[in-house]
């Protein structure tokens, strides 16, 4: 079905639950839009000093700010990291519809990049030169954050998918480490039985965690061509996850615990959750969210769909942008490209956070990095095969953060109900349809 609308993204200000499109247009007094801000311009403002607030979950990103704020003595950079997920969004959101509060640097994720971009809700950095960094990153995360000629952030990391798993649970009980996804159904059993405490990894309904398996699977459910929109979610790939991941909820072999919720982090750190599929990004979080497992986890490839298979996916991955209302864009424009451009991209690595930029993913130190965590593995061999190994024809809806707002409501019920995931996500598909019509798109399904 086709429909044509006359209200070409009229509602896109409306987005209800998270209020991301009630944004300005314009921007701060001293907002450098639209013209050319010179390295001279950055080094003055740096050396007048002022206060950078930067809206950032990233853990690393606090010795980062530390580490600015002695090599330029006169800037303060105020770190709030205490959100993530939909309240860091909800926060953002709000604060720019009230045109109050806004910070002046904000880490958003890839996929919410276009949704803040339509709206206005975030500045090109092209005037302050960000367009001569492309080189420096990896296509994937360069192309998130870019749109026609803008810049709207700089990449500061990717998420190329790994499985984690805690060695020493599988050892525990003898079973394999699982290289394809049937035979990770076949250890989850295993584990299960062995010890009914036990399951082979959380999973309470994730939008960001489905949309990576389809994207490995082979599915790609969603077509963005500027407003054109094509939603599907009946094709092959969407078929190998629904037939596999039916039988862990139906059999009841995962822990029905949301992610980063102390339920979580203690099964993590006592044995009770085996495995996490999720992005390179997330050793960091390990050693500050459960360090009381230090030793007993390995890294390893994405299981296959078919033996053999190399193809993996990304999950995650986010870009510092300076929203268009925050102030003190020079400072702030320099904090951003030192995260992610400069010394501080080696100080995030060294600390465990998995990069964006070329040369660090290329260069021998990065890949022969032990993992004190990991039992002195080098996990980043592992990570680096997987983006290379990552299918680059994926697509984000432009309104995908409405979009997985739904998720629990669609393919959530899945998990506390009969609804099957394949009439779930036949249901995602209907709602984000209706709601993309709705705010004037041209939606094909």
């Amino acid at each position: 079905m086709r429909r044509k609308t006359s209200r070409l993204l009229r509602g896109i200000a409306l987005l209800s639950t998270l209020a991301l499109g009630a944004t300005a247009c314009g921007g701060s007094d001293d907002d450098s839009a639209g013209k050319a801000v010179s390295a001279s311009d950055i080094q003055a403002a740096l050396k007048k000093g002022g206060t950078v607030t930067v809206w950032a979950w990233e853990p690393t990103l606090k010795t980062v700010a530390a580490d600015f704020e002695k090599k330029y003595p006169k800037v303060k950079i105020k770190l709030v990291s205490e959100r993530s997920g939909d309240k860091h969004y909800t926060a953002l959101s709000n604060a720019i519809s009230a045109e109050k509060g806004v910070p002046d640097v904000a880490q958003v994720e890839y996929f919410a990049v276009s949704q803040y971009a339509l709206t206005k809700g975030l500045s090109d950095l092209v005037p302050f030169g960000a367009d001569k960094l492309a080189s420096k990153y990896t296509p994937g995360p360069w192309n998130a954050v870019t749109e026609d000629k803008a810049v709207y952030g700089l990449p500061m990391d990717s998420g190329p998918m790994a499985m984690f798993y805690n060695k020493k649970v599988f050892d525990k009980y003898k079973i394999a480490v699982p290289t394809t996804w049937d035979e990770y159904v076949d250890a989850a059993r295993a584990l299960h039985k062995a010890d009914p405490k036990v399951y082979i990894a959380n999973d309470a309904g994730d939008a960001g965690f489905t949309t990576s398996l389809l994207w490995q699977a082979g599915s790609r459910p969603y077509k963005v061509d500027g407003t054109n929109v094509k939603i599907d979610f009946n094709d092959a790939g969407a078929k190998k996850y629904t037939d596999t991941w039916q039988q862990l909820i139906d059999e009841k072999l995962v822990s029905p615990i949301n992610g980063w919720t102390d339920d979580w982090y203690k099964g993590l750190g006592d044995g009770t959750i085996a495995t996490l599929t999720t992005g390179a990004w997330m050793p960091a979080n390990f050693v500050t969210g459960v360090p009381n497992a230090a030793g007993d986890w390995r890294a390893a490839p994405m299981p296959a769909w078919t033996k053999g298979d190399k193809a993996s996916a990304e999950n995650g991955g986010s870009s510092l942008t300076l929203p268009s209302l925050g102030k003190n864009k020079e400072l702030a424009y320099a904090f951003v490209e030192y995260a992610n451009s400069g010394a501080g991209v080696q100080t995030r690595v060294k600390q465990g956070a998995f990069p964006a930029t070329t040369a660090e993913l290329q260069s021998a130190e990065f890949q022969s990095t032990k993992f004190d965590y990991f039992g002195g593995q080098e996990a980043n061999k592992i990570f680096a095969e997987s983006a290379a190994n990552v299918a680059d024809d994926w697509s984000y809806l432009p309104f995908q953060q409405y979009a997985n707002s739904i998720f629990n409501d669609t393919v959530g019920k899945a998990y506390v109900s009969g609804t099957k995931l394949s009439d779930g996500l036949k249901a995602w598909q209907d709602a984000s349809v209706k709601y993309g019509e709705e705010q004037g798109f041209t939606v094909e399904k």
